[in-house]
């Protein structure tokens, strides 16, 4: 398992990973820039955790450090469960120079929104959201759900938060298995989160839309970044790649709510500001 490090100022020596795999792919991803691919999450990892979602803002220094980056790399990829208009909304990256090669991949890739067109394209929503939608509020009453958990809107999903609760974790644990089962009366999923319980449709995930993305751009290599258990299956693609020859680099954006995630990490960095500094170094690294 890695450890936190200072990477928050590009003056700073960049962090090694602790893996082989993940050195060579820094390495990699260094030799050849032009052929890598950097896939970030937003929330926890872009953005500071905060208690109101709608509040979430990149970190100040993220869009120096992606305009810096993006136009060295394939592209950079944000991948997140929140609508693709939002992310691009709270992170401030529309119209910004240096931005051409940035996609976002909302809704774990059922949508995207592309920084050269400004435009998000997506299918037709799952049925399921709209019944589970009307249903959710009564739901939660009837069950007796505690004081301070509330439901976000996410357009092609709904998330259940109990961060707010008396007792965050608590709720959490009581809320899953009932959650579970009305999502699956609907068709949908749970996906659970940093005390959150997210309702959406089966078959989005941070894996497949990297996955597919990677195909589509024919990346050589790739780093993805992510805090959270959703992050987990974009980890498992990239690690699947590294099996395939393609060499990864997995960063976790350190925090103590998901172990998981920074045990499966080649390089733990402390929060967004860490991510921020390491991707500042890995502009500074590359020709230009």
């Amino acid at each position: 398992m890695g450890s936190p490090q200072d990477s928050t100022n590009s003056l700073h020596p960049l962090p090694t990973p602790v893996t082989r795999a993940g050195r060579e792919a820094l390495e990699a991803i260094l030799a050849k820039p032009a052929a890598a691919v950097i896939g970030l999450d937003f929330d926890g990892t872009l953005a500071p955790i905060v208690p109101d979602p709608e509040q979430a803002r990149a970190h100040p220094g993220a869009v120096p450090a992606l305009a810096a980056l993006a136009p060295k790399v394939a592209s950079v990829a944000v991948i997140t469960g929140r609508p693709a208009g939002v992310a691009v909304r709270n992170g401030g990256f529309a119209g910004v120079p240096g931005l051409e090669h940035l996609v976002v991949l909302g809704h774990y890739g059922t949508e995207r929104w592309d920084a050269v067109s400004s435009t998000v394209s997506a299918p037709a929503p799952h049925p399921g959201v709209a019944a589970v939608r009307a249903e959710l509020p009564g739901f939660l009453d009837a069950i007796g759900a505690w004081q301070g958990t509330w439901i976000e809107e996410k357009g092609r999903a709904l998330a259940v938060h109990t961060r707010r609760a008396t007792d965050p974790q608590a709720a959490f644990e009581a809320l899953r298995a009932p959650l579970t089962d009305l999502a699956t009366r609907n068709g949908l999923i749970v996906e659970p989160g940093r005390m959150v319980l997210e309702l959406r449709p089966p078959g989005m995930d941070k894996g497949v839309a990297l996955t597919e993305y990677l195909r589509e751009t024919g990346a050589e290599s790739v780093l993805y970044a992510g805090d959270d258990l959703g992050d987990l299956p974009a980890f498992a693609a990239v690690e699947k790649l590294r099996s395939d020859g393609v060499p990864g680099l997995l960063v976790c954006s350190g925090s103590s709510e998901v172990a998981q995630l920074a045990e499966r990490a080649d390089l733990v960095v402390d929060g967004p500001a860490g991510v921020v500094g390491l991707l500042t170094f890995l502009a500074a690294r590359m020709p230009h």
